[in-house]
């Protein structure tokens, strides 16, 4: 069984599985799931708790040891299994195979993994657990939903805000909702309940977002300048090379000229993005792209891609950051101006 994370409370509220997967690269989410797992448990009876971590040389064995020893007062426990890496590996494999075909129905098995691809959810391993138990997915909150979500968090306090200030807050913590967390705790501190006013939100939050290039790609496909602009600009502070963020915004457009092609060609969308590897969020981004911009557009947007790689091995004119925005500007501007 496969939920995610927003439907785990209605999950545990129902029924509580002897065993439950965590994976996802949200280290907040993850660590609120787990919390909410353990609560479960010990409101089942589990008083004990046996944590395990599977780094290298680690001895599986103690794995089917915690299944099968009783704990010190003889009653349930909670077993926790961390994966930090992902990858059990062939001798992890197989002991989490048997494990999950000998759980003891009595304890609360926790496993917590990153973010597994493809291929590893594919695995017999990781089919056993699911098949054991109930896999919890982390996916992190897009920046089109983060106001919605921080609201909800501010109702928690009894607070809320009016959708400016909403947004003015996912644009101070986007990618970082650690740091958004945080952010809120701190107004729960210093404002009262009811209503904030803008003034006082913009006084107290700092600004913490954290970009990585592929966001830049993302705003690039959602024809979201300011975003776009916005993401550059903390790209830049932080310090990343602009390289980086050059290979990942041309991977998006010549996927995006790809899918075109197929369109044209009288291909499925959703078999386009999958030949193309467009998973997740970025679909809904792509899905868009794929009908706001013209192959011209976007044959013209790669040619200054091309002029900023020159940029930055120093055999072309201009500064590559502004060179960054401009293609941007244009991209953005011209499909604003045709649907204007």
């Amino acid at each position: 069984m496969q939920i995610r994370a927003d439907q785990l409370e209605a999950h545990l509220a129902r029924s509580l599985a002897p065993l439950y997967a965590i994976h996802g690269d949200e280290p907040l989410l993850a660590l609120e799931a787990a919390d909410a797992v353990r609560a479960a448990a010990r409101r089942k009876g589990c008083e004990e708790r046996e944590v395990l971590v599977a780094e290298r040389s680690f001895d599986w064995s103690r794995l089917s040891h915690a299944g099968a020893s009783q704990s010190l007062f003889g009653g349930a426990k909670i077993i926790e299994l961390r994966v930090p890496s992902g990858r059990p590996g062939t001798d992890g494999a197989a002991a989490l195979t048997a494990y999950c075909s000998r759980l003891d129905p009595g304890n609360v098995t926790l496993v917590s993994l990153p973010r597994l691809d493809r291929a590893a959810q594919a695995s017999a391993w990781f089919r056993a657990l699911a098949d054991a138990g109930t896999v919890v997915e982390i996916w992190p909150v897009e920046r089109a939903r983060l106001p919605e979500w921080i609201g909800a968090r501010l109702a928690r306090n009894g607070q809320r805000a009016a959708r400016e200030a909403l947004e003015f807050l996912a644009d101070r913590v986007e990618g970082n909702l650690l740091a958004a967390h945080q952010e809120i705790a701190k107004l729960a501190l210093l404002l009262p309940a009811g209503e904030l006013a803008f003034a006082d939100v913009e006084t107290a939050v700092a600004n913490v977002a954290r970009y990585d290039a592929f966001d830049a790609g993302a705003a690039l496909l959602g024809a979201d300048l300011p975003r776009y602009a916005r993401v550059l600009d903390g790209l830049r502070g932080e310090g990343v090379a602009p390289n980086h963020v050059l290979w990942a915004v041309a991977e998006d457009l010549r996927a995006a000229l790809r899918i075109r092609a197929g369109l044209a060609a009288g291909r499925a969308l959703d078999a386009l993005l999958r030949e193309n590897r467009v998973w997740g969020a970025r679909q809904a981004a792509m899905r868009a792209a794929s009908r706001r911009y013209a192959p011209a557009a976007l044959e013209r947007a790669l040619a200054r891609a091309a002029h900023v790689d020159r940029a930055i091995k120093g055999v072309g004119a201009g500064e590559p950051w502004d060179l960054l925005l401009a293609l941007g500007l244009e991209l953005i501007g011209g499909s604003q101006r045709k649907t204007g």
